[in-house]
């Protein structure tokens, strides 16, 4: 009896020593695994600060781009208005020298009604042919008529055709 009371002390010291073995394997990997967990924390915190940085900078960027999108805005809407404002004068100018092209004409064409027909046939007769039909075409048909028969035939048909068209 006191050998089963041997072996069984035995057995249980074995066994207190395979159980402490195993608390202390246990509370090793614990500690191991604390570490391990306050490292992925660490590193957690470190990728929050990033993302927060990250996410800090595309927002000014963005502040950015959109200042610099309203300044170009602004500046097309300049050109925009000043290129109208340049249609406008451009037109203008245009309206005046049609004013001006026929105040010249109506003074030219004054001149001619009052010249004689032999004399404004010489005149006419040595102008470039579109200048002498444009001045014909502001005189009236009478007078027009007059000079024409004054006029060397050849011219006065080249006249003429011009004329026409």
């Amino acid at each position: 009896m006191l050998s089963i009371l041997l072996v069984s002390s035995l057995f249980a010291v074995q066994k207190n020593d395979r159980l402490f073995e195993c608390t202390e394997i246990f509370k090793e990997r614990k500690n191991e695994l604390l570490v391990e967990l306050e490292r992925i924390d660490e590193q957690k915190q470190s990728l929050s600060a990033l993302k927060t940085a990250t996410q800090e900078l595309i927002k000014k960027r963005e502040d950015r781009l959109s200042q610099k999108e309203e300044i170009a805005d602004e500046k097309l809407a300049q050109i925009t208005k000043k290129e109208q404002s340049i249609k406008d004068m451009l037109k203008k100018n245009e309206d005046i020298l049609k004013e001006i092209k026929k105040t010249k004409m109506s003074k030219i064409s004054q001149t001619f009604s009052k010249m004689k027909a032999s004399s404004a046939a010489n005149i006419l007769a040595d102008m470039d042919s579109k200048e002498a039909a444009s001045i014909l075409q502001s005189l009236k048909p009478k007078i027009v008529g007059k000079i024409l028969a004054k006029m060397d035939p050849k011219k006065a048909s080249q006249l003429t055709l011009l004329l026409a068209n």
